[in-house]
């Protein structure tokens, strides 16, 4: 009879060890590493959310409603209260669509956390590597916003003027 508690032990850690051996296949992928999505440090958890909807294209609202202002970017304004839609930004707006909503994505921070109108203030990369924030400005669809220091500033500035050059999205003939 003193045997059946051991068994029960022993049969309880051959449970919890082949559990144990499953749960690399239940996590989630890690985003790869590329030059613009620098990998967040060991002590840093890497938190997945869903942005559900793009306000305007440097603007956009993840799950639990939070908004998100990216950081170093300005896309030509479609929502401001006191002024109207701008040259290029409907196109903006939908170019920031196209690439986050409804997808996964993480947040990097700067300096300052919030804006003064309560916005989280962040790097947004995609679950491909694809950094956001870095995107909109190469494909010339926002300038780089430099009225504040920012970690990817000089990046920024070299992906505007390359756009400019290549006559990408606000610079190009037709826009």
């Amino acid at each position: 009879m003193r045997s059946r508690p051991l068994v029960r032990l022993l049969i309880v850690a051959a449970i919890l060890a082949a559990a144990a051996s499953l749960l690399p296949v239940f996590r989630s992928p890690s985003p790869p590493t590329t030059r613009t999505a620098p990998a967040a440090p060991f002590s840093q958890v890497v938190l997945w959310r869903i942005c559900e909807r793009v306000i305007d294209g440097d603007t956009i609202v993840l799950d639990g409603q939070e908004r998100v202002r990216l950081i170093g970017v300005d896309t030509p304004e479609t929502k401001h209260p006191r002024k109207p839609v701008e040259h290029f930004g409907k196109e903006a707006s939908a170019f920031t669509r196209r690439l986050v909503e409804g997808h996964r994505v993480r947040l990097e921070y700067d300096q300052a956390r919030r804006d003064r109108y309560g916005r989280t203030r962040a790097y947004v990369y995609l679950e491909d590597g694809t950094f956001l924030n870095a995107e909109i400005i190469r494909q010339g669809y926002g300038h780089a916003y430099t009225r504040f220091p920012f970690r990817h500033m000089e990046e920024f500035r070299s992906y505007e003027r390359e756009a400019r050059e290549g006559s990408r999205g606000l610079w190009g003939g037709g826009a």
